[in-house]
């Protein structure tokens, strides 16, 4: 029972009343501030903000819906903001449980296309208000741009760090997630140092790609290059060329290089495509004779690493991987 309604039963309407009025500007004050605070989150979502893309600083919307996203790092970064896409392209759960999007996180997204290809007729029906794309999808962008704003948001390998913290930051303001983008930056900052402990003063190393039968090595400059910049592991080969593939390699340069440690992306795996497995390959006499060979120093890189570089969850995969190496060997 309210304290209005026994008042009323013992007689005291006089006293009810008077409470009333005095707790009407109260009321009127509650009800001021929820409206303002109504008025701010509308502000919010109306707006433009901007965010840093391959082609510069851009104007978007603020909470741009529909939404249609081609980058596999601007995806997992999305997800780990709890923010879904209505347009995804068609990628199958195995791959999406891969890089931690879950289709299930958006049971109505449209399909259009591919991470390469877009299927412009279901884009165009989507009508999105924004569309993300990285450089797989480049060479359409033009294509793209007849349907929608875009933006090109490739992670700048020449500091994969600096672009990833970028983007997340970015998607905090867009999306009105900015302390939420700051707790995953803060995620990724604390298993960095934690990385950057364990391989502190333990040798150099060798960031490979095993695709089929063919080796490629990268450089500061590549996709990987956060283990040189970011984590500190001086390079085994300074002089590696950059190149979006990597340089081609063979047994015999791992031979002659001889890194203390190998860091190694199996492309197949990553892409679901059938092929002989990266440790069968480096299974090698050659890669055998290194010092990363007889101390079993050969680090296997999360898939993420791949298509999803400078990801929220791809750093934590990898720093915890190469953390949990590092800590097992000896100095």
């Amino acid at each position: 029972m309210t304290l209005k309604k026994l008042m009323a039963m013992m007689g005291v309407s006089a006293l009810a009343l008077s409470m009333a009025a005095c707790s009407k500007p109260a009321e009127q004050a509650g009800e001021a501030a929820t409206e303002a605070k109504t008025e701010t989150a509308a502000e919010a979502n109306a707006g433009e903000t901007t965010i840093t893309t391959a082609e510069g600083e851009q104007s978007i919307a603020v909470n741009p819906s529909p939404l249609a996203v081609y980058d596999m790092t601007a995806m997992q970064n999305l997800t780990a903001l709890g923010v879904v896409a209505q347009g995804l392209p068609e990628i199958t759960p195995e791959r999406m449980e891969l890089y931690n999007f879950k289709v299930a996180d958006a049971p109505e997204a449209a399909n259009i296309g591919t991470l390469t290809e877009p299927n412009l007729e279901n884009l165009h029906a989507l009508q999105p208000k924004a569309v993300f794309f990285g450089s797989r999808m480049a060479e359409k962008a033009d294509a793209l741009k007849q349907v929608a704003p875009t933006y090109n948001l490739t992670i700048d390998t020449s500091d994969v760090y600096k672009s990833s913290k970028q983007q997340l930051a970015d998607f905090g303001r867009v999306f009105n997630k900015v302390e939420e983008a700051a707790k995953l930056q803060a995620d990724i900052d604390a298993a960095i140092e934690e990385a950057k402990k364990a391989v502190a003063g333990k040798g150099n190393g060798l960031a490979v790609l095993v695709n089929g039968n063919k080796i490629s090595a990268y450089g500061k400059n590549s996709r990987y290059g956060f283990l040189h910049t970011t984590l500190g592991i001086p390079m085994a080969d300074e002089h590696i060329k950059e190149a979006r593939h990597g340089q081609p390699i063979s047994f015999e340069y791992i031979q002659k290089t001889n890194p203390d440690w190998i860091f190694v992306l199996d492309r197949a795996a990553a892409v679901g495509e059938e092929g002989e497995a990266a440790s069968v390959v480096l299974d090698n006499p050659l890669v055998k004779q290194t010092t990363a060979g007889q101390k079993g120093q050969i680090v296997y890189l999360s898939a993420d690493s791949y298509l999803a570089f400078g990801g929220y969850y791809q750093w934590l995969k990898d720093t915890k991987i190469i953390t949990d190496a590092f800590n097992k060997a000896s100095n």
